[in-house]
């Protein structure tokens, strides 16, 4: 079976067990149009997407390898901002920066937000921040995620947080697919930057 077609099968076996087009594409770390593509390919003439999958599910599921990317981000932020930045939350994007996020946050001893994403609300089709979790306004926040697929999410939660006041001061990432420095003035701090060559 090529990488192609398991990619095809995770998706549709993830359709199968109830999770929406955004959720999987965050499950399999695609863009939703190439997950709709991969779902709908068969029926439709829709070129392919520019995409690239990443599997980072070796570190994701260990959590000590995932307590050390956690602390990788963190000494990113440092370094970029000379430590200076005065920081009181840190909000996860649901789901794979949760975990990132929690593990900063204890680190930091800072509190800890989590946002759910418009692309995982089949009903009203916007996001929010949990209410299970710290409350953000006047607060001022690192945005926390494992992958920048096409940008819609943290522009989103960028928007989020100012109308809420909320002051966002850096987005960490672990994996860059877009190569962005910002999103709306927000810095973006990376671990890696993935391109595809044309």
């Amino acid at each position: 079976m090529s990488s192609l077609e398991e990619l095809m099968a995770k998706a549709k076996d993830l359709r199968a067990d109830g999770h929406s087009a955004g959720q999987i594409a965050d499950e399999l770390s695609l863009s939703v149009d190439t997950v709709t593509w991969l779902l709908t390919q068969s029926k439709t003439n829709m070129a392919v997407p520019k995409d690239v999958h990443i599997d980072w599910t070796v570190v994701s599921s260990d959590a000590t390898l995932l307590g050390g990317i956690a602390s990788m981000l963190s000494a990113r932020f440092d370094a970029a901002t000379g430590g200076e930045e005065e920081v009181d939350a840190i909000v996860g994007i649901s789901i794979s920066g949760v975990p990132l996020a929690t593990l900063i946050a204890a680190e930091e001893g800072l509190n800890l937000s989590v946002y759910h994403p418009s692309k995982h609300n089949t009903d009203s089709g916007t996001g929010c921040i949990s209410g299970n979790f710290s409350k953000i306004s006047g607060k001022r926040c690192i945005l926390v995620d494992d992958v920048i697929t096409s940008g819609n999410t943290l522009t989103e939660l960028v928007a989020y947080l100012r109308r809420h006041n909320a002051t966002p001061v850096a987005i960490l990432v672990i994996f860059d697919k877009r190569g962005m420095t910002e999103v709306d003035g927000v810095p973006v701090y990376s671990l890696f930057s993935i391109r595809l060559i044309d």
